[in-house]
């Protein structure tokens, strides 16, 4: 996939996954743009895992299924992200 595919989907699936996600995410488009394309990874190597049942590192294509998993990729990306950064009270 090209650059600018790469942009597209991930700013595609970085805005979908901050809108179904519940809470506020700070960020600009920047880091919508880059949780979309670490969002296309993470859904990438999942969908992998579970249909070869190999871990490979791979990415979603740009398509409708890709999309989708891109968005389920990033909102598991935006979950760790909140994990990693929660405040100990």
């Amino acid at each position: 996939m090209n650059l600018l595919a790469w942009i597209v989907l991930g700013l595609l699936a970085g805005a979908i996954a901050k809108a179904i996600y519940p809470g506020t995410q700070g960020g600009g488009i920047l880091s919508t743009m880059l949780l979309g394309i670490a969002g296309a990874f993470v859904g990438g190597t999942l969908a992998t895992l579970l249909t070869t049942g190999r871990f490979a590192l791979a990415s979603t294509t740009f398509s409708i299924p890709g999309i989708i998993v891109a968005v389920i990729g990033a909102m598991i990306a935006i979950w760790i992200w909140n994990q990693m950064n929660r405040r100990a009270y």
